[in-house]
């Protein structure tokens, strides 16, 4: 069989597609029904279907939708007011068993169309066994239920990327380790960052040289990523992003907690000063819950 290159198509071609033939352990999930549900999910959500994208390869053995979408009436003002960020919802699904079904909300950049995918939204990753369908339905509805809140984690990621500054000698060694360490980019990949690095070919911020410029040379470079491989390659590098770059160059974790109203299950004579250093000194190894309630703070700290 000989194998399309991966490039955009059309809806009406992956819902053409004819499906394998299948044996009773692996359950077929049609790009037709994955398309289908996600535009009347995101419908009945509230969401305006702003663009359409589809590709494929293998000749659309794995097929990729990618929606720029919008919430119709959001109370958020983050959101309202975000001018350089849209949201956006995407899926993979295959038909050869080469990749499982996968969907996660994310973030386009309006002036380039560069994807934005977080690891922690991309939390459906389903084998195409027994009730798959009924499940890539069901993960489906909660990716887009929580829309607004992962769009909102990535409009904050941004803006903590445009903090920190990255020289070019910095943006040369990340880029080294995303290739031989992280194996996230390859060397068409390399070649295709270098020559945004040097002359880019979008204005992302007043300052070229931080790290979410940085950031979107790498996701330039990335739409060369075939349908099977891109989602997982954009949550990889956003995830590498935020935890070696991000994390490293901020400032002491003390900063943002308000220690006057802290609040813990340890003795009342407990002096809530003492954590302070050994905040500092375990601040790699600290897990903050998203979902904390204000001004009462769980931690774990974890011996390495």
């Amino acid at each position: 069989m000989r194998y399309k290159k991966a490039s955009e198509t059309t809806q009406t071609y992956l819902e053409n597609t004819p499906l394998p033939v299948h044996g009773k352990s692996y359950t077929v999930i049609s790009h037709k029904n994955v398309i289908d549900n996600t535009k009347k999910l995101l419908k009945d959500s509230g969401f305006t279907i702003t663009q359409e994208i589809y590709r494929a390869n293998m000749n659309a053995q794995v097929a990729q939708g990618i929606y720029h979408i919008h919430p119709n009436n959001t109370q958020n003002d983050l959101i309202n007011d975000e001018k350089e960020l849209g949201m956006m919802f995407a899926w993979t699904n295959s038909y050869d068993k080469s990749t499982r079904f996968q969907c996660a909300i994310g973030a386009q950049v309006f002036v380039c169309g560069n994807g934005m995918m977080c690891g922690d939204m991309m939390n459906f990753k389903r084998k195409h066994t027994g009730s798959a369908g009924h499940d890539m339905v069901v993960q489906l509805s909660n990716q887009i239920k929580n829309g607004e809140k992962h769009y909102t984690r990535m409009i904050n990621d941004r803006d903590a990327l445009k903090n920190v500054p990255l020289t070019i000698r910095e943006q040369s060694e990340l880029l080294g380790r995303l290739f031989v360490d992280e194996e996230i980019i390859t060397s068409s990949q390399i070649s295709c960052a270098r020559k945004e690095i040097n002359k880019p070919s979008y204005v992302y911020a007043d300052n070229d040289n931080n790290a979410w410029t940085f950031y979107n040379h790498i996701t330039h470079s990335l739409k060369m990523s075939p349908p099977r491989d891109w989602m997982q390659d954009s949550q990889n590098f956003h995830d590498f992003m935020m935890t070696e770059v991000v994390q490293t160059h901020s400032p002491s974790l003390i900063a943002d907690i308000d220690f006057a109203n802290f609040e813990t299950n340890q003795d009342p004579n407990f002096d809530v000063n003492d954590i302070k250093d050994i905040i500092n000194e375990n601040v790699k190894a600290i897990e903050i819950d998203e979902e904390i309630k204000p001004l009462h703070i769980n931690y774990e700290f974890y011996t390495i």
